[in-house]
This record gives C-alpha cells, sequence and structure tokens, in this order.
C-alpha cells in the first residue's frame, strides 16, 4: 500500500474549492489528450474520464465532436459537484463497469496515485469493447525532480533525515510492460515534459496543495513540517534550480498511454520468415 487513498479522497474534496486558481497542469494535460483525440479518425459513442478533477478534460473535448457521451466519475463527490451530464463516484482501484461496455477509456492524471496500477489497466481492458480505444496520462519519473532533490537535503539538516514526502512515479518503459501485461493491443507510450517557472519557492508548494498533491504516501512522516524545513526548502529550490533572473524553474514529466482493446480487425505482425524482400536490400546495407 503505497498511497494513502482515503487522504488523497479528502485532498481531493479540499481542492474542489481550490483548483479553479492552481489547476493550471490539469487543464494543459487535459488540452494534450483532447489534441490527441482530435487527430484520431474516428468517433466514440461512450466514453469514461477515470479522475475528472473538477471537468477539465470535457471542458477541453467541447468542439472536437469525438466523444459523444462523456461519463465523468472521480474519487470526490465535491469534484462532480456542478460538471455536466453523468457523472459517477468511484475509486479507481474499483471499476463498476461491466465488460465489454465502453467505447473509450480516458484519464488524465489521475492513475499515478492508484496502489494497484495493474489491476486497474486490466479493469478497463475488461471493460472496453473490441477496438475500443486507452488513452491516459499521467505523472512520469522525472516529475519534480528538483522538489525532491530540495525536500532530501533541507530534512536530512533540519531533522536528522529524509523522510517519504515526493510520490514515486513509473518510467515510460515499465508502463509499457504493464499495458502489454494488462492485454491491450497496438500500445505506444510518449512523453512530454511541462517546465514551470515561479518567482518564489514556496508558490510551487502553494500550487501542489491548491491541486490536491500534497504527500499522500501511506509511509510519510505524520508530524507537520517544521518551519526551518519550509525555509530549507525554498533555500535548497532557490539554489538549485533558479535561472539567470531568480525564477525557479520545475518540471512535470507528462506521460501519455495509447492502447487498443484486442479486435481481429486491427493489424498484427506477419509470421516469422514471410518476408519477400531482405532486410539489407530495405536498408541498403550489405546482409
Amino acid at each position: 500500500m503505497v498511497f494513502d487513498r482515503r487522504l488523497i479522497r479528502l485532498r481531493r474534496d479540499r481542492a474542489a474549492r481550490t483548483i479553479a486558481d492552481h489547476g493550471f497542469l490539469f487543464d494543459a494535460a487535459a488540452e494534450r489528450l483532447a489534441d490527441r483525440l482530435s487527430d484520431m479518425r474516428r468517433a466514440f459513442a461512450v466514453a469514461a474520464e477515470i479522475g475528472s478533477r473538477a471537468g477539465a478534460l470535457a471542458r477541453a473535448l467541447v468542439g472536437t465532436d469525438r466523444v459523444a457521451t462523456l461519463i465523468q466519475t472521480d474519487m470526490s463527490v465535491a469534484g462532480l459537484v456542478g460538471l455536466a451530464g453523468p457523472r459517477v463516484a468511484l475509486d479507481e482501484e474499483a471499476l463498476p463497469f461491466a465488460p465489454a461496455s465502453l467505447d473509450a477509456i480516458l484519464s488524465s492524471l489521475a492513475l499515478h496515485e492508484v496502489n494497484d496500477l495493474p489491476g486497474a489497466l486490466a479493469q478497463m481492458r475488461r471493460a472496453l469493447k473490441p477496438d475500443g480505444l486507452l488513452l491516459v496520462s499521467l505523472l512520469g519519473g522525472e516529475t519534480l525532480a528538483e522538489l525532491r532533490a530540495a525536500v532530501a537535503e533541507a530534512e536530512a539538516a533540519t531533522v536528522g533525515g529524509a523522510s517519504p514526502r515526493v510520490a514515486p512515479f513509473a518510467d515510460a518503459a515499465a508502463l509499457g510492460g504493464l499495458l502489454q501485461r494488462a492485454g491491450f493491443a497496438l500500445p505506444v507510450v510518449d512523453t512530454d515534459v511541462i517546465t514551470v517557472a515561479y518567482t518564489e519557492p514556496l508558490r510551487l508548494l502553494a500550487d501542489l496543495k491548491g491541486m490536491g498533491a500534497g504527500n499522500a504516501l501511506a509511509m510519510r512522516r505524520r508530524a507537520p513540517m517544521r518551519r526551518a524545513t519550509l525555509a530549507a526548502i525554498a533555500e535548497a529550490l532557490a539554489r538549485r534550480c533558479a535561472d539567470p533572473s531568480g525564477r525557479i524553474i520545475t518540471r512535470f514529466e507528462i506521460v501519455t498511454l495509447t492502447a487498443w482493446a484486442p479486435a481481429a480487425s486491427q493489424p498484427k505482425a506477419r509470421p516469422c520468415g514471410s518476408a519477400t524482400v531482405p532486410l539489407g536490400r530495405a536498408l541498403g546495407t550489405e546482409e
């Protein structure tokens, strides 16, 4: 149990009141997913969004004509209040959808906080119709590397050792393997980095709190952070991450997964030995 799921739900409930002022990351990730969906040559009758976070993806999809009915879901009932269309309160680790009931499953920056990501992907695979689309994004391993280093340095100096503060993130290669393990076909994994500049170090921490992205590790230190530690984090960020103008630069790595539920109509690799043109000729080299 890496994550405290109850605490995640409570933080999303609180963030429902503040995410409008701090949710730039969810807006940017949702726009990227909407662009990818717009590039596809087909539309989807019924899609479920796992982890709606106050409707950023639904807003980004307006005008794209790719999803006829979007079912928005989230752990936080407070986050779903006020959204239009069908909504379902659920835990991403226990999806209620019937087998082969959805044409597409979308998710924007929600799945990196589940304890059993392989299990969640397998549930999504079962819920998709044949040739149904999985299109999700989640935070990758380079996310907040600067903050993680600054926190470790500050806690070593002020409380005698670092505690679990920043969630572990999966890398792209591992996520590709999880898609295959869950039974998806034609998996594609790619990454994008969003770079953010802050005029003050503590603005970064305020944004993370405002979007509900605080420390939710099950093994977290339960004592409140000391003021001396907070000041040391700000100093370390300013020293490690400042650009020539003094702004604090940090990065969020967005990993996007695209895959399809298996179907007989999908392209398949030819059997070994069926090629009619030598590889050397195709590459213009000697075999």
